[in-house]
């Protein structure tokens, strides 16, 4: 007790409910008989001065506080911690713990004006902008909430820092601007990384939160992303708008015209626009197969012809490609130098074949289905989803992964049994009831769904088979988005889809003619994947792929079949030219583009950089839709509302000339893939920030000495 007997600390469990297995606590003396009736103690006394006293008091009593990214994930993480206490401005405090919260970014990188008045007017003299030191700011309109933070780190009594912003590269550079601006120092620093937001998971990250600098590399690579898109975006737009600003303004009959450059939106300008221009200048071109029926008039199948070695046709200007002809009068006069001929059965092959259910959905795969399905924006899915982590019955959204890692395949039951028991769904749980009826197995471990080296920061997006407390409260298109999660997750455990192929190749002297024919024999996960959540014109690969189970592709007779062998002569019944045109590529929807961003990579020509730089796409799976948000803003591209289909716009087309005469490479996917690249390389530690920052700072001078004479 202390001298005046007005405080009575115990030693014990600070909350019933807590991990933390023991500490000081501040007892309510009125009730103390009551709860320690039967406790036995020892007091011993100490004469110290009243300063040592004051500091001791501090320690016994000092308080770990827990910050988050928004309000909503901090009442969440209050509810573990038993804080129970009323809410005050901007946090929730308890005897052990105070939580609060940011309100996504809070401070941000100050504009070069900031530095020097002088440089808020666009000048070549003053470009370009590289300062060795920089500068940051609070965002005035949340400016009450970081001093709120702010004062609250700074405490005497808080002794140790949580960190439970979002797990990922945003989440860790949103507190570690929070901390630099505010000037916190001598606090022990404590990362909480979650893959979900469920009780057992929030428990399981505080109880082994590791030291915040283990993640230090990752804020390094955090604070380079912002640099980068800070040097790229100031110079160049500057540079860009002083040099072409006038002609691309006389373009757009405007008076004025800022041209805005960045390291990932102009690259997928880039992307939209040539796709447009591809369209635009397709022209169309019909060519002509040619179709073998063969057989007798009872029983026949039909073959069509391709170009091989051994064809007289080969490498004949007279062939558009290898399976038809420029000309209809050509292949009419291939078909007549056929006739007489005998067909030779060459081949007959007949083979079982399997499809396994698709990878998980990360955040890219999502958004493109949503997009399909829903016909709704990336960034739309993107909420809908962390709505749904945030209620405890989805894991974390932003990932880039399609598959688990190894500790969660092994405990994967608990999802199942969690959506087996809460998930109050007529069709799922039937698809659950087969599970069990048919006894699949639920071991995944060593299966292409679990790959521990193909997960950075999180696995891929599983429901959690817990929050359905929740799940009154969802709107439809929430409940339709949680559902096609819940149906990719249960087909892994589904059998592969099997097909009988049989392929028939016959021969008429040197000239090569081919049938096919599949036919489901079962469905597998596709009996999951079939259905249409949706309207019926909604019909995403799986349904394709299931309707094709329905019925045989290709036919080829049962009849013809028993009979054919090879080395024998089968009937010629007739030849028909067959009318083919080509297709222009489709437009990118906004689902689509963030795909193609993801896998930006793969279109890099140069096979030892595309290898060098697997993996990399353009963005983030954090800020690709905000990405095509800007480009919507900023008028450079258009979005239809019903069909989500994206068009540039003639501004978009002006801007993607200014750069494609001036910095082309900024529109390949090469350069910003490569700068990616480089992030995640800082990330795991391979490079360090200095090696980073010199070429990219090597990079805009190069540019600059190129572009100013």
């Amino acid at each position: 007790m202390d001298k005046e007997l007005k405080k009575l600390y115990s030693f014990g469990r600070k909350n019933p409910t807590s991990m933390f297995p023991c500490g000081f606590v501040n007892e309510n003396i009125t009730n103390i008989t009551n709860v320690f009736n039967k406790a036995e103690c020892q007091i011993f006394e100490l004469e110290i001065s009243r300063e040592e006293y004051i500091k001791l008091e501090n320690k016994i009593m000092s308080k770990n506080i827990l910050i988050t990214e928004k309000p909503s994930v901090a009442m969440e993480f209050a509810k573990v911690l038993g804080i129970n206490g009323a809410r005050k401005d901007g946090y929730l405090e308890s005897n052990n713990w105070i939580v609060t919260w940011c309100v996504g970014h809070l401070v941000t990188m100050s504009y070069p004006e900031k530095y020097d008045e002088k440089l808020k007017l666009w000048r070549l003299d003053t470009l370009p902008f590289m300062p060795k030191e920089y500068k940051y700011e609070v965002i005035p309109n949340v400016e009450k909430q970081f001093h709120i933070i702010e004062n609250l780190l700074k405490r005497e009594d808080v002794d140790e820092i949580y960190v439970a912003t979002d797990s990922g590269r945003e989440g860790e550079y949103i507190y570690r601007l929070v901390e630099q601006e505010a000037g916190v120092k001598g606090k022990k620093r404590k990362r909480v990384w979650i893959d979900s937001q469920t009780e057992e998971e929030i428990r399981r990250g505080i109880s082994e939160a590791k030291d915040l600098d283990e993640y230090n590399s990752l804020s390094d690579s955090a604070y380079l992303r912002a640099k980068e898109d800070y040097l790229i975006g100031i110079n160049f737009s500057r540079l860009l708008t002083i040099i072409f600003g006038r002609r691309a303004a006389t373009k757009l009959n405007e008076e004025r015209i800022s041209i805005s450059v960045g390291r990932v939106m102009t690259c997928v300008l880039g992307m939209i626009v040539s796709r447009e221009r591809e369209i635009r200048n397709f022209v169309k071109t019909t060519y002509y197969k040619i179709v073998g029926e063969f057989g007798d008039e009872q029983s026949s199948l039909k073959a069509e012809w391709k170009v091989t070695e051994k064809s007289k046709m080969y490498n004949s200007n007279k062939l558009y490609n290898e399976t038809g002809f420029k000309k209809v009068e050509d292949a009419r006069n291939f078909i007549a130098s056929l006739q007489d001929k005998k067909a030779i059965v060459s081949e007959v092959k007949k083979a079982k074949q399997k499809e396994n259910a698709p990878l998980l959905f990360n955040l890219a795969e999502i958004q493109n289905e949503c997009t399909k399905r829903f016909k709704i924006k990336p960034d739309e899915t993107l909420e809908v989803i962390q709505s749904l982590y945030e209620k405890k019955l989805v894991t974390y959204p932003r990932t880039d992964a399609r598959v688990l890692s190894t500790a969660v395949a092994k405990v994967i039951s608990k999802n199942l049994n969690g959506i087996a028991k809460g998930y109050q769904d007529e069709e799922v749980q039937g698809y659950i009831k087969k599970m069990v009826d048919e006894k699949y197995s639920t071991n995944i471990v060593k299966s292409k769904y679990v790959n521990d080296s193909k997960i950075t920061d999180h696995y891929a997006i599983i429901p959690t088979g817990q929050g359905y407390e929740n799940f009154g409260g969802l709107t439809a298109l929430q409940k339709d988005i949680y559902k096609l999660i819940v149906k990719r997750f249960l087909c892994i455990f589904y059998p592969a889809a099997e097909y009988n192929k049989l392929s028939i190749t016959i021969n008429i002297e040197n000239e090569e003619f081919s049938a096919t024919s599949k036919v489901c024999t079962k469905l597998g996960y596709l009996e999951i994947a079939k259905s249409k959540q949706n309207s019926e014109k909604n019909v995403d690969k799986q349904v394709e792929k299931t309707e094709k189970c329905d019925k045989k592709e290709n036919e080829i007779s049962e009849e013809l079949l028993k009979v054919l062998k090879k080395g024998q002569e089968i009937g010629i019944v007739n030849f028909e030219t067959k009318d083919a045109e080509t297709s222009p590529p489709t437009r990118y929807n906004s689902g689509s583009i963030i795909l193609a961003m993801e896998n930006a990579g793969k279109l890099i020509e140069d096979e030892e950089l595309r290898e060098q730089i697997k993996g990399a796409g353009i963005g983030t799976s954090a800020t690709r839709a905000e990405i095509m948000k800007k480009l919507e803003r900023i008028q450079y591209i258009q979005i239809n509302t019903k069909t989500q289909i994206i068009t540039p716009t003639q501004k978009g087309e002006v801007i993607f000339d200014v750069v494609n005469g001036s910095m082309p490479d900024m529109l390949n996917p090469k350069l910003t893939a490569s700068w990616e690249k480089g992030l995640d390389m800082v990330a795991k530690k391979e490079i360090n920030s200095d090696e980073f920052m010199e070429k990219l700072e090597n990079y805009i001078r190069l540019k600059f000495r190129k572009l100013v004479i």
